[in-house]
């Protein structure tokens, strides 16, 4: 069990955007960024939430390290195409300006696709992705990071994380969303395990000779994360050929930092991060209507599948996510001890108390 403490979402929001503008970022960037991360910590993936507003983002700011005006320049374009620079900006600006111009670009020609270049870290891709809902859309979002996934049968992080997001729109079921990583779990997810104090589950992580280990300090000094899938035998190559791809189209594709050449939160230089983003018009393949009614069948004929020994229920990717975030809204967004801990050290050190009320507090399954 996690102890939580539940807070107003529009408290936490109006928190982050005091936060990011003492930081001189512009009031219209840090209202995305707010919104980026709160939506992250609303859907539960709180390793992606405001557990970095001073851990990476205000520290990297204060530093020179990120440009607080994110100046966005656009590089290449085309009736589909556009590559954008970030100019060494916060990640969720440029992400999100890019992600509208692919679905304004499919509006006029089915489908379209941006790279940005020379950007930050931009919160969880799934946001991104779903941008494309509301416009009768397939989203899809690629992201890389700097090196933190050793490649099969290696023991030196030589590729990020590389998440793959993929929103679409369904009828009268919740939208498919599927956000993951490409390696086995993010490092964001080690990393509470440390500040709990706990073990790692077997097959996340190897240690800095390349075995595998459940001591998160000896992943995250000098060892590596583990491809999804884990090691040969559990077709681990699957993971790192998808981590790949997306350093491809992330990075060489965009012309950003790519493997070894994409810096970390405890680099002294420019990220480099690249982002890749993608808008499809359903109407332009098939009938809106029918694609839709397809999507429930083929999503009540997953969930109404025989269950397996135990199991209660059967989930669609996103589902929880979209749950868990209805709930937030209602009952307020969960912060687990850890997460305020790590909040509180930095509000601290860059003189921004947190001293939000939370509305309750409870205890939560791991």
């Amino acid at each position: 069990m996690t102890h939580y403490y539940y807070f107003k979402s529009q408290d936490l929001r109006k928190y982050m955007i005091k936060c990011f503008t003492q930081w001189e970022v512009p009031q219209s960037d840090a209202q995305i960024a707010a919104e980026v991360l709160l939506s992250a910590d609303k859907r539960g993936v709180d390793s992606h939430g405001i557990i970095r507003l001073f851990s990476y983002y205000g520290l990297r700011l204060q530093k020179g390290l990120i440009d607080p005006k994110s100046p966005v320049s656009t590089l290449r374009e085309t009736l589909t195409t556009a590559a954008l620079d970030g100019g060494n900006g916060l990640g969720h600006p440029v992400s999100y300006k890019a992600m509208q111009m692919v679905i304004e670009k499919a509006k006029d020609n089915s489908v379209a696709f941006a790279t940005v270049r020379n950007s930050n870290h931009f919160g969880i891709a799934g946001y991104y992705a779903m941008m494309a809902l509301p416009h009768n859309m397939i989203g899809i979002c690629y992201t890389n990071s700097s090196p933190l996934m050793a490649p099969t049968h290696g023991k030196k992080a030589m590729l990020g994380t590389n998440p793959i997001a993929v929103a679409v729109p369904a009828r009268g079921q919740l939208p498919f969303v599927l956000d993951m990583a490409t390696s086995i779990v993010p490092i964001g997810k080690v990393q509470l395990y440390q500040k709990k104090l706990k073990p790692i589950p077997s097959g996340w992580g190897i240690d800095s000779d390349g075995n595998p280990t459940e001591n998160p300090d000896q992943v995250l000094n000098g060892g590596a994360l583990m491809p999804l899938g884990g090691p040969e035998n559990l077709r681990g190559y699957k993971g790192y050929g998808l981590s790949l791809m997306v350093d491809i189209f992330a990075g060489v594709l965009a012309g950003a930092g790519f493997g070894e050449g994409v810096l970390g939160a405890n680099s002294d230089s420019p990220s480099n991060v690249g982002h890749f983003f993608g808008a499809l018009r359903i109407d332009a393949f098939r009938d809106i209507f029918e694609f839709k009614k397809d999507m429930d069948e083929m999503i009540t004929a997953l969930k109404n599948s025989p269950k397996a020994a135990g199991q209660e229920r059967i989930y669609i990717h996103g589902e929880k996510e979209f749950q868990r975030a209805a709930q937030a809204e209602i009952e307020g967004v969960p912060l687990s001890d850890a997460t305020i801990a790590t909040i509180r050290e930095g509000a601290d050190k860059l003189g921004i108390p947190f001293s939000l009320i939370p509305i309750k507090q409870g205890e939560i399954q791991d």
